[in-house]
C-alpha cells in the first residue's frame, strides 16, 4: 500500500478559519509530550501491577491503600508536569475564537488537569480528573491539590519500590472527605464505571453541532469517544487528525499530521507559542 501524503497545513488553516464551533478530542498522545506516563497497553506496569487492574472499584475495595499509593504517583507526575506546545496552543486558539465570536471545546479523555493549567477554559473531563477526589460515603465531590494529599503518602508510590518494601498504609491514615470524614477515593472513572451524564450529555451536542473536530493524541478506541469523530464524518463536516504514528490514521478523515502534537498542532492552527 502506498504510502498516504501528508495533509496540506495551508489547506487546513482555510478550512480551520472559516469553522464556527470547533470540537478538539484529546487523549494520552497530548499528555505524553509532557512526561505524563501511558498506562494503556503492552507495557502499562506500576510497579508489577497492571495499572488497568488498579483502576477499578474492585482494587480499590480490595486495597484502597495500593490504589491509593497508585494515584499519588499519578498525581504527583502530573502536579510536577508543565503544559507543552500542543496545550498552548488550544488555549490560545479558544481565546482566538472567543474574540471573533466563535466556539471552541476541547474533550479530553485525559485526568491530568494540562489543558486548564495552559488556560483552556472550555474543557470537558470525560474521565474526571487527578485534582479531585469524592467521598465513598457522602459522594461529596472536592478539589485537593495538596501533594502529598495526607502524610501516610509522603514517600510513596515510586514505581521503582516493590510492594513489599513498606508496610501497607492503615485505613484511616488514608485521605479523608473534609465534610463527613469518611474515604476519599480519586475522581476518576474507573474501568467498569458510567461516565458522568451530564459530561457525556454536553460532548454529544458539541459533537452533534460542531463544523470541525480535531482528533489529537489518541486512538480513540474507548466507547463512547471512540464514536465522536466518526459522527462527526456521518455529518458531513471535517475531521482532522493529528497523532505520533503515521500508521494509526483514519481513512475516513480529511486531514491527517504526523508528528508530535507539540509541533503540528501549532504550525497547523497558525499560533506561535
Amino acid at each position: 500500500m502506498a504510502k498516504r501524503p501528508l495533509s496540506d497545513y495551508t489547506q487546513f488553516q482555510r478550512v480551520v478559519s472559516q469553522a464556527r464551533s470547533i470540537v478538539a478530542l484529546t487523549g494520552a498522545g497530548v499528555s505524553a509530550e509532557s512526561g505524563i506516563p501511558v498506562f494503556r497497553g503492552a507495557g502499562g506496569l506500576w510497579r508489577t501491577h497492571r495499572a488497568t487492574d488498579l483502576a477499578t472499584p474492585t482494587a480499590f475495595r480490595a486495597n484502597p491503600a495500593l490504589v491509593w499509593e497508585f494515584y499519588h504517583y499519578r498525581r504527583d507526575v502530573a502536579f510536577n508536569s508543565q503544559p507543552n506546545n500542543a496545550h498552548k496552543a488550544l488555549a490560545k486558539y479558544e481565546k482566538i475564537c472567543k474574540e471573533q465570536g466563535r466556539q471552541f471545546h476541547v474533550i479530553t479523555q485525559n485526568v491530568d488537569g494540562l489543558h486548564k493549567r495552559a488556560g483552556s477554559e472550555n474543557v470537558l473531563e470525560l474521565h474526571g480528573s487527578l485534582d479531585k477526589v469524592i467521598c465513598t460515603k457522602c459522594k461529596q465531590i472536592e478539589v485537593n491539590t495538596e501533594n502529598p494529599i495526607c502524610e501516610a503518602l509522603r514517600g510513596r508510590g515510586d514505581p521503582s519500590k516493590r510492594d513489599q518494601d513498606l508496610p501497607i498504609i492503615p485505613l484511616e491514615e488514608l485521605p479523608k472527605c473534609s465534610e463527613c470524614q469518611a474515604l476519599v477515593r480519586p475522581y476518576i472513572v474507573w474501568f467498569g464505571e458510567n461516565l458522568d451524564p451530564d459530561v457525556l450529555d454536553r460532548s454529544r451536542q458539541l459533537i452533534e453541532s460542531c463544523d470541525l473536530c480535531l482528533v489529537i493524541g489518541t486512538s480513540s478506541v474507548v466507547y463512547p469517544a471512540a464514536m465522536f469523530a466518526p459522527t462527526v464524518v456521518e455529518r458531513g463536516k471535517p475531521v482532522a487528525e493529528f497523532n505520533l504514528n503515521e500508521d494509526a490514521f483514519d481513512d475516513a478523515f480529511s486531514f491527517y499530521f504526523s508528528g508530535p502534537c507539540g509541533v503540528t498542532l501549532p504550525k497547523a492552527l497558525g499560533i506561535d507559542v
